[in-house]
Formats: structure tokens, sequence, C-alpha cells
């Protein structure tokens, strides 16, 4: 049995573990040596990538207010980054950006993992915006530096056709989606949203003449100790914009994530 945290014992003790954490994150980023982007600006003029994504998953299982809540939520943390400049040599970090989401208005209740259990807490659902930007920070020539992905899947996609294993779970003071600019080119984030769906893009202050497709790979649900795991593979095409030949294919990195909802009888789970 895993022993448990002294926040989880004296709970009141957590506000003040919270502070600690993001004061030891800010001295910290204070020291590390990157350049953190701060500047804003017109959008540039060269799109890199673009995706869009559903923002009210109806399959989620918990009351539907959670998730217009977090459509909120998404539109003020988006506020303290859309149209943020990457200058070359800087690094983007979502945790310093949405430090600042207090100027854009009040978070409202939206779903959070906490030990393993969903939760209702203020500023939930973040997690979708962070996901958001992971995936079109693969589609660039951006490195990215710091990324967790989430290790407990609790409710199906809503869009089964997306691609797997790109999200990239937040926590101020812990966690963190950073990338830094190590091109000579300007990038800028530029995001925006309808009655359904978020968009995100890439700009640049340079046309490129590569583009970047994110497929997944050796997709398979395992069984292990009795626990059913998704596996899969994220890899990225490189493809030649003018005569749209693959130039190059990566394998990024494998993800294994637990699953913690019912799947479909039709699904295959190999027993390992």
């Amino acid at each position: 049995m895993a022993r448990k945290r002294l926040t989880q014992i004296f709970p009141f003790l957590l506000p003040l573990r919270i502070w600690q954490r993001n004061l030891f994150y800010r001295i910290g980023m204070k020291i590390d040596g990157n350049k953190y982007s701060k500047i804003f600006g017109e959008k540039l003029k060269y799109e890199i990538c673009n995706t869009k994504t559903l923002m009210i998953n109806e399959n989620s299982g918990y009351d539907i207010i959670f998730q217009k809540n977090k459509v909120d939520n998404l539109k003020i943390a988006s506020k303290t980054m859309n149209h943020i400049l990457i200058y070359p040599g800087e690094t983007f970090s979502f945790c310093y950006l949405s430090k600042n989401s207090k100027k854009y208005g009040e978070y409202k209740e939206g779903l959070v993992l906490v030990d393993g259990k969903i939760v209702a807490k203020k500023g939930g659902g973040l997690c979708h915006l962070s996901n958001l930007l992971h995936y079109i920070f693969l589609m660039s020539p951006l490195t990215i530096t710091e990324r967790h992905g989430h290790q407990v899947k609790s409710f199906p996609n809503p869009d089964k056709s997306s691609i797997q294993g790109i999200d990239a779970t937040i926590h101020s003071g812990w966690l963190d989606l950073r990338v830094k600019n190590e091109t000579n080119n300007t990038y800028q984030i530029d995001i925006s949203f309808d009655d359904e769906f978020m968009y995100g893009r890439i700009l640049s202050d340079k046309e490129s003449n590569v583009n970047y497709k994110i497929i997944n790979e050796d997709f398979k649900y395992i069984k292990e100790n009795e626990k059913i795991y998704e596996c899969i593979a994220v890899t990225r095409l490189e493809i030649n914009k003018n005569t749209n030949e693959e130039t190059k294919k990566e394998k990024l990195y494998d993800e294994k994530v637990l699953i913690e909802y019912e799947l479909s009888k039709d699904i295959e789970v190999k027993e390992m």
C-alpha cells in the first residue's frame, strides 16, 4: 500500500503546500537560465499548423454543467497566452502565463483528476487547452522541453477519430508544458472559439516548406495485473509542402494509460 502524503493526512495543509510549490517554481524560473516568452503581438503572417477540438464531452458520465464550466475556464486561460510571441531562444511556459488568469475572470468548477479520483475544482478542465497546445507544438519546429501525459483515462474521447496519446496535463508548481524556440524564426500561438470547437494555430514570421503530421501506430489495449491499459505510439511525419512527399518519419514516444471506464465489448484486450 502506498504511503499517504502529509497533505492527505492533514488536508488543511494543502493551501500552504500549493503556495510553497508555486513559490519554488517561480524562483526556479528566475535562475534556470531560460528566457520566458512574455510579449504579445499582432498576428504573424504565415500559418505553420492548425487543429480544432470539440469542447463538450457528452460521455463524461458527470453533470454536463462541469463541461459547460470548462468551456468558460478555457476561454479565460486562453486569454493569458493568445498571440504570445515565442522569439528565437525563448521558452513558452503554460503555467508561467496562465498564472495571470485573474485579470480575465473567475474560474468555475470543472472536473480534475486528484489522487486517482475525478472531482470538481475551480479551474478544472484546463488540460483541454494544454492538450491542444501540445498537439500543435508537435506539428511545429518548436522543441518540447517539458510535457506530462495523463496516467489515467477516466472517460472515452468525445471524438474517436482524433489522435490519441497527445495529451499534456498541467498543475501549477508541479507539472508544466514548455517548448523552446531553437530556430531563427519567431512563432506565435493563436487560439479561437466557436459554439462547439476550440481552434489552435501556430503562426510564424517566415513561411515554411515543411508540414508535420502526427499519426498513431501500434494502438492496442492490454491487461496487466487485472488492470486495462491503452498503449500507443505517437509518430511524426515530415512532408515537403511543394511535392507532398514524406521526407522523414520519427517515432516521438510511447504512451501507456490506465483505463478506468468500461470498454465496449467488441474491443479486443490482450492479456500480458
